[in-house]
């Protein structure tokens, strides 16, 4: 727009404002055909204590824009936890997220001011945006690449002139998150990979399974074994409890296919997984959000019967340090290649491996080297500095933490 219009700001309290904030995006989006609507409640529990633990040690406020008529044209939420907030490298940050406008400069001012200020009034020197307030696979970073696909569930989607109004502002490059795709088809690993997999076979130590849901706990406990050796060793990763890895598998336990969850062994000693879901945005896209007692009868007849989740959702492999580069990675690949081969072929015709930083270059190269999957959809984290004079730093390379002597 050209001409300036007096926009005004409200903070999200009442029932109503809630409704709006939560409904603005089914407005906006509703003649972009690869914009799929996320379930309120996915939104919505970022914002109570008793559904986001981060507010435990931290505190989130939310405002909508409204035009003169009282239209709302733009949301945004601003956000900081306590303990994140000490593991920021080089400055106090917080959060901005869950933004929505229409194309105005202003009215995004408007907006990024609000967080901003209220962030800086609390001690905070800058903002990340657009992220989650809770965990990083879930609604992070302002997708820049990528406009003509489908976003995977929870993965973020918006409108290209978003990347104009964040950097318009000032918000500057901090990392780059890469999705990747692999197509589900026999023979598309090169021979070195083939050849490694069969020097694995016929050491006979090695052995490659899926998940039984049975055993679910087992799995569980391998999982967190694998995890704090192969990703707790680097700076900003912590270790993950036995509670913690049993509930986040009892979590996922009604979407698991158990053909897409595999573990590696050496013997009995758990030593790597490759763990994926069905991607759910082909189930939840008639249900407009709501998820209620009938929608999750539908949902499930959606993901169960209807087999409406044609894509994979590949959400972390791991590979304990000491058997690295040794092919588990691809032996877990192969396994689940002569699935796709079997019974899983006629579901699913594609995997997506998103949120690999572009700080992680060990991870980038296996990923390409030994999924074999190639760069489709990218995202982009800003920061926001609030004193502009400051010198900027992109996010540092992912390191592992030496042990102390």
């Amino acid at each position: 727009m050209n001409t300036m219009t007096s926009y005004t700001l409200e903070e999200v309290t009442s029932r109503r404002a809630v409704r709006e904030f939560l409904d603005f995006p089914k407005r906006l989006y509703r003649n972009e055909p690869h914009w799929i609507c996320p379930l309120d409640q996915d939104i919505e529990n970022k914002f109570h204590l008793k559904t986001n633990e981060l507010l435990q040690e931290g505190e989130i406020i939310r405002w909508i824009a409204r035009d003169p008529k009282g239209k709302v044209v733009g949301r945004i939420a601003a956000f900081y936890n306590r303990e994140l907030v000490k593991a920021s490298e080089f400055q106090p940050t917080g959060g901005c997220g869950y933004f929505e406008s229409i194309d105005d400069q202003q009215v995004a001012n408007l907006l990024f001011d609000a967080a901003r200020d209220w962030l800086k009034a609390r001690g905070l020197e800058a903002m990340d945006g657009p992220i989650n307030f809770g965990d990083r696979d879930q609604w992070w970073g302002l997708l820049v690449k990528g406009f003509e696909f489908t976003p995977l569930y929870t993965n973020p989607y918006n409108f290209e002139y978003y990347i104009r109004l964040f950097e318009n502002y000032g918000f500057q490059n901090y990392f780059n998150q890469h999705t990747y795709l692999r197509a589900l088809a026999e023979g598309l690993f090169p021979d070195n990979v083939y050849q490694r997999v069969k020097r694995l076979q016929e050491e006979g130590r090695y052995r490659f399974e899926h998940m039984d849901k049975r055993r679910m706990g087992v799995y569980a406990d391998a999982f967190r074994e694998v995890y704090n050796q192969a990703w707790a060793g680097f700076s900003g990763i912590k270790p993950i409890d036995q509670e913690h890895a049993h509930a986040l598998l009892n979590k996922m336990r009604p979407i698991i296919d158990e053909q897409l969850m595999y573990f590696a062994y050496d013997g009995e000693r758990p030593i790597g997984f490759f763990l994926m879901v069905p991607d759910l945005n082909g189930v939840i896209h008639p249900l407009k959000g709501h998820f209620g007692l009938w929608q999750k009868l539908r949902f499930m007849w959606r993901l169960k019967v209807r087999r409406k989740a044609s894509r994979i959702f590949a959400i972390i492999f791991g590979v304990v340090p000491e058997f690295q580069g040794k092919g588990i990675e691809s032996g877990m690949i192969y396994t689940f290649e002569q699935a796709v081969a079997g019974t899983l072929g006629s579901q699913y015709h594609s995997l997506e491996l998103a949120w690999i930083g572009d700080f992680n270059p060990v991870m980038m190269r296996m990923v390409e080297n030994y999924v074999c999957a190639q760069k489709h959809k990218m995202h982009t984290t800003y920061r926001y500095l609030f004193d502009r004079d400051k010198e900027f730093h992109r996010a540092p390379r992912m390191s592992v933490r030496r042990a102390a002597k």
